[in-house]
């Protein structure tokens, strides 16, 4: 059967594949549209696979929350290059996964991809998607937070996405308490958070380091002593001054507030992910070499 550019038309509709793709199918499966789009399924399904074991550390953190902010999720979705977290059918793609994740109740990736999207899985999406363009895509990580007496969420340039509960105050103090948290990402609540290891082995770091200073005894143990407020304040979140003052802390924004931290989450994109270090100027020399 002769393979028409309207047959053709509606393989790209019904999949989403490029032409050049669709007119393959079409020519092997002998115009059988059905035929095709299985072909279709199999081939993005292949690509996907061989694709699957290449980094993917860019990407965007994407927000999906009720009318009431009563429930919201991060979602992280991953690409290969920037370049193509940035293509509408990515973001596409990216919208649609924080979109299930919020209709449905998934706290983990396998579930959510297994999560329905116009019929078919989340994951034939992703496979269809990474056909298409050409990269390994992969939905990494989900945080929900769906019980909070008041939820504040933030993304910052797609990259770094907040939510954090606060008992007490308003959407206002919960926007700008996650907005501080994007911006000098606590590892704590407060101190009572840090693990006791930790301290422990911040404090021998810092008496070694003021042993070398040759002061006497009471004074090192002030130095540690102060060092450590310092670091302690460093790495929570009550302790930190407020990003958008830095006179007040965030534990007397609260306060004046009303209001207490209940728990936080903080996404950024790649975190944790070992990207290779491109050397261009070898990678140039190398092509040049090899003309």
């Amino acid at each position: 059967m002769a393979v028409t550019a309207s047959m053709v038309k509606e393989l790209r509709q019904r999949t989403g594949a490029g032409m050049m793709e669709c007119k393959k199918a079409l020519v092997e499966t002998n115009g059988d549209i059905e035929a095709a789009i299985e072909h279709l399924r199999k081939s993005g399904l292949a690509q996907a696979d061989k694709k699957s074991s290449r980094v993917a550390a860019e990407g965007l953190v994407v927000l999906a929350s009720n009318d009431d902010n009563s429930e919201a999720v991060l979602v992280e979705v991953n690409s290969e290059t920037d370049f193509v977290a940035k293509d509408e059918n990515f973001l596409t793609f990216a919208a649609a996964a924080a979109g299930n994740a919020l209709a449905g109740t998934a706290d983990d990736v396998e579930t959510l991809m297994a999560s329905d999207l116009n019929g078919a899985s989340l994951e034939d999406a992703r496979q269809a998607l990474v056909s298409k363009i050409g990269e390994n895509i992969q939905v990494r990580r989900i945080a929900r937070m769906n019980n909070g007496d008041n939820i504040g969420a933030y993304v910052h340039g797609g990259r770094i996405g907040v939510l954090v509960e606060l008992e007490g105050g308003n959407e206002v103090v919960a926007r700008d308490i996650a907005m501080h948290i994007a911006a000098l990402n606590p590892e704590y609540i407060d101190v009572d958070d840090v693990p006791a290891e930790i301290l422990e082995k911040e404090k021998q770091f810092l008496i070694s380091q003021a042993a070398d200073s040759g002061k006497p005894a009471d004074i090192i143990e002030k130095m540690v002593s102060g060092r450590m407020r310092k670091h302690i304040a460093a790495i929570t979140l009550l302790g930190q001054p407020f990003v958008k003052d830095g006179d007040v802390t965030v534990a007397k924004l609260l306060e004046q507030n009303g209001a207490s931290v209940k728990g936080f989450t903080r996404l950024e994109v790649g975190e944790g992910i070992e990207k290779k270090a491109d050397n261009f100027a070898e990678e140039v020399m190398q092509q040049v070499k090899g003309g």
